[in-house]
């Protein structure tokens, strides 16, 4: 199966269970794999033929940064399920969230979820 891939798109948002996360937000950077067959689209080459990864950004742009969850994981859950049901072709997806500023006393990259869904059939 073929695949679009998204990679490090960095979001600010409100996400997170403290108190203070919901107030003073933070950065959160999203990676995606849609997978979903590119053939037709590398024969016809027209915009038509494919999944529109400009307007699939606005969509993750819009849950990440206008929504509010207290889990990455449900942040994660919403951005797959959104994707799924407005991108017909796309029969796979692989979404990772990263959540460099987590509160947690620390040194670390950041802590992140991936999860990964199917359209059901």
């Amino acid at each position: 199966m073929d695949k679009i891939i998204m990679k490090n798109l960095g979001f600010y948002g409100y996400h997170g269970v403290m108190q203070e996360e919901a107030v003073l937000g933070q950065k959160f950077f999203v990676d995606i794999d849609m997978y979903t067959d590119l053939k037709n689209a590398g024969e016809s080459d027209e915009v038509e033929d494919t999944v529109h990864y400009g307007e699939a950004y606005e969509l993750v742009k819009d849950m990440v940064e206008n929504k509010r969850f207290k889990l990455i994981e449900a942040l994660a859950e919403n951005i797959a399920s959104s994707i799924l049901q407005n991108f017909t072709s796309v029969n796979e997806i692989v979404v990772r969230i990263k959540k460099p500023e987590a509160p947690v006393k620390g040194i670390y990259d950041y802590f992140g979820v991936e999860i990964r869904r199917r359209k059901n059939g």
